[in-house]
């Protein structure tokens, strides 16, 4: 058991994670690309149109798997924060650097989506509602963190700092999560759960869990493709760089 947690231990090292970052990478593209394509193919022309909201519908399987990783994703942050803070490790911080734009942009895509189907649905393109105002809320915390991490010089003092953002943001999740609970809201209650499972059809929840995959599959490819290039800028000056045949030419 211990030699099995050493050997798990070796990847927080930037030198060891970077080649093991291409590869998950690169499997990652090619399975996002696959999965984005089939679920994409089956939103438009496999689904078939609900019988309340037409074909208007359809942007559900773009915005909820949206939604998801919006959240699951600054909750991946807020793990990779605690273990930057509690062992001090340099590859935590740059994971949660390089997961930050990925999530900033799922929540735009979320917001966005949700206001065009709000339109036609309530005859609005926003309202304040709990649900959307926490969603906002969990984007300008990713953009918070983003632009602390690029507004102190010591990179030290800006993990740190960003760290803490991220621990202190994460409350809003279960806002998020809850919000059509506890307060009575416009937003529609979910519609796939876990204690109580689906009320949709069973190729239309097929379609957004492929979707939510592929949307899974792109976040692991964009934050490992950062993080590569973050390793790259802040082991510069180290030995092993400066041998990797990418940085001698």
């Amino acid at each position: 058991m211990s030699n099995r947690l050493i050997n798990w231990f070796k990847f927080a090292s930037p030198a060891t994670f970077y080649p093991l970052a291409e590869k998950i990478w690169r499997w990652s593209t090619l399975i996002a690309v696959v999965l984005i394509a089939v679920g994409l193919y089956m939103s438009f022309f496999v689904a078939p149109t609900d019988y309340k909201q037409g074909e208007g519908y359809r942007i559900i399987f773009v915005h909820v798997p949206a939604a998801w990783l919006s959240m699951f994703i600054y909750l991946v942050m807020a793990f990779w924060s605690v273990v930057g803070l509690v062992y001090n490790t340099r590859l935590s911080a740059m994971m949660t650097s390089a997961l930050a734009p990925t999530g900033a942009i799922f929540t735009f895509i979320a917001l966005w989506t949700g206001a065009f189907w709000g339109k036609p649905m309530w005859g609005t393109w926003w309202v304040w509602d709990a649900r959307l105002t926490s969603e906002l809320i969990l984007l300008f915390l990713y953009l918070g963190f983003i632009a602390l991490q690029g507004a102190i010089d010591d990179t030290r003092r800006a993990d740190r700092a960003g760290a803490l953002l991220v621990l202190v943001g994460v409350v809003n999740i279960p806002i998020i999560h809850y919000s059509v609970k506890w307060w009575n809201t416009l937003h529609q209650g979910a519609s796939v759960s876990v204690s109580s499972g689906s009320s949709m059809s069973s190729i239309m929840l097929w379609t957004m869990l492929i979707m939510a995959l592929g949307f899974w599959a792109y976040s692991i490819a964009m934050a490992m493709a950062r993080v590569r290039c973050i390793i790259l800028e802040r082991e510069r000056d180290t030995t092993w760089v400066s041998e990797l045949p990418e940085v001698r030419q």
